[in-house]
């Protein structure tokens, strides 16, 4: 595994390689990254994984600043995984630039965590445009975990003409049901299981609501996972995963979007 915190030397690198697939990061690796790579390895291109805690996608100072990193840790999983290349650049590395591709924020943007994290989306398309102009990967890799996000990064690869591809891998879980995240790292033993009630009591009524539409009754559902130990809750709906709008019609194939807080920690997912 090679180390690169320079740009221009991991162009260099790149070059000499028929092309890379993306594994974009913000650290704190879990099974769900783990996952990411070892998709990654199958593809015929090299692996090439970015470590880089993007400040432009937190809407609060506090919670970057509270986002789990572990760095050692973090390399030292992936030379076990014996991916290619690592990069973890520095902010001047990623943001003293101009990209020839602008943004594009597709109108969905406005949506679910668009609502509640204003900013954070062109914030996360941002980056990711300078990754793809940096690295030109052939695919990249990103989890339905954050399927707003994922689906947001399409459309402006889309838009743009970009030619590299977006792989859509499935969201992994622990045991206990919750998604994979980084951010599970801030809960303690018994906020976790608060987590697994309230992802296990989602996925019980999904089940229900698909038989009878008439019992997704939001005000409901929102008090009863506050008494499940939930603090805060930003969303929760239902939205047809091809077209990400609403449902109207109680037969269409559909994905239940949530997002609340335990204690200061948010949570995002989708079943």
């Amino acid at each position: 595994m090679k180390i690169f915190k320079d740009k221009h030397i991991l162009q260099k690198e790149i070059l000499k390689t028929k092309g890379t697939s993306f594994v974009p990061t913000m650290g704190g690796l879990h099974k769900g990254h783990i996952s990411l790579i070892k998709q990654s390895k199958k593809s015929k291109f090299k692996t090439l994984v970015s470590i880089f805690v993007n400040p432009k996608q937190f809407n609060k100072k506090s919670d970057f600043r509270s986002y789990p990193r572990n760095t050692k840790k973090d390399i030292k999983l992936l030379k076990k995984l014996k991916i290619d290349y690592l990069y973890i650049p520095t902010f001047k590395d990623i943001y003293g630039f101009r990209p020839k591709n602008k943004v594009f924020l597709d109108k969905s943007s406005k949506k679910l965590c668009g609502k509640f994290r204003k900013g954070h989306f062109k914030g996360v398309l941002d980056v990711v445009n300078r990754f793809i102009e940096i690295i030109k990967p052939k695919y990249i890799y990103l989890g339905k975990k954050d399927y707003q996000q994922l689906y947001l990064i399409k459309k402006h690869i889309e838009k743009q003409k970009i030619k590299s591809k977006v792989i859509e891998c499935k969201t992994i879980r622990e045991n206990n049901g919750i998604a994979c995240s980084s951010r599970n790292f801030n809960l303690n033993k018994n906020q976790m299981k608060i987590a697994s009630n309230i992802y296990n009591y989602l996925s019980n009524l999904k089940k229900k609501i698909k038989k009878n539409y008439n019992l997704f009754k939001i005000d409901k559902i929102k008090k009863d996972l506050i008494s499940l130990g939930a603090n805060k809750i930003d969303y929760l709906e239902n939205y047809n995963i091809k077209s990400f709008k609403k449902i109207k019609k109680p037969n269409q194939k559909f994905n239940l979007f949530f997002a609340y807080y335990i204690k200061k920690t948010r949570l995002i997912d989708n079943i």
